[in-house]
């Protein structure tokens, strides 16, 4: 299991009625979409870097392709 820490949040009182009255874990829902922002942006960073410093082709790797056993 991984560590965890403590964090509060605030939700708009209608809406934290609305998940007691579905039965909705408050915790797990947060802790799901924190993650997923998480993720998000994860992506979102690493396709920022990959368009400041794009793949260039490399002629030493058709170099090596050619080493391979025919």
């Amino acid at each position: 299991m991984m560590a965890s820490t403590r964090t509060s949040l605030t939700l708009d009182e209608s809406l934290a009625e609305k998940a007691r009255v579905l039965n909705i874990n408050i915790s797990a829902a947060a802790r799901d979409g924190v993650a997923a922002a998480v993720r998000e942006a994860l992506a979102a960073s690493d396709r920022a870097a990959y368009l400041r410093n794009p793949e260039q082709a490399d002629p030493f790797w058709d170099d090596a392709e050619a080493w391979r056993a025919k």
